[in-house]
C-alpha cells in the first residue's frame, strides 16, 4: 500500500557529485489514506551498520549527520518526494543509500524503507 522507491544510484569518481531520488507511493497513498511526515536518507557501508546521513520535515527543515554538514543536501519539493544531492564525494560515501519515510497512518506512524541504491566513489 505504500512504496518506496530510490534511483539516482551509480559509479562517480571522488570529487564528483551524484543527486539521488526518493519517490513514495502506493494505494494508501493515492487515496490519501496515509500522510508522509519526515523523510530521511541513510546510507549503509559494507561491515558497517546503516547510519543517518540527512532528513527533512515536511516543512522543508533539514537535518545532517555531522559529517555530512557542506557536502550533502537533502531537499523535498512535495510531501511524497524527497531528494540528495550529494558533492565533494569521497570513497568513503561508497554505500547503499536507502530513503526512508515516516508514514502517518491515523495516529500511528510507521516507517517504510525502500530497497536501497548503490553509490560508488572510485577511480
Amino acid at each position: 500500500q505504500v512504496q518506496v522507491v530510490e534511483s539516482g544510484g551509480g559509479l562517480v569518481q571522488p570529487g564528483g557529485s551524484l543527486s539521488l531520488s526518493c519517490a513514495v507511493s502506493g494505494s494508501a497513498v493515492a487515496s490519501r489514506k496515509v500522510s508522509i511526515i519526515d523523510m530521511g536518507w541513510y546510507r549503509q557501508a559494507p561491515g558497517k551498520q546503516r547510519e543517518l546521513v540527512a532528513a527533512i520535515t515536511p516543512g522543508g527543515s533539514p537535518n545532517y549527520a555531522e559529517s555530512m554538514k557542506g557536502r550533502f543536501t537533502i531537499s523535498r519539493d512535495n510531501p511524497n518526494t524527497a531528494y540528495l544531492r550529494m558533492n565533494s564525494l569521497k570513497p568513503e560515501d561508497t554505500a547503499v543509500y536507502y530513503c526512508k519515510a515516516v508514514v502517518r497512518w491515523g495516529k500511528i506512524d510507521r516507517d517504510a524503507w525502500g530497497q536501497g541504491t548503490q553509490v560508488t566513489v572510485s577511480s
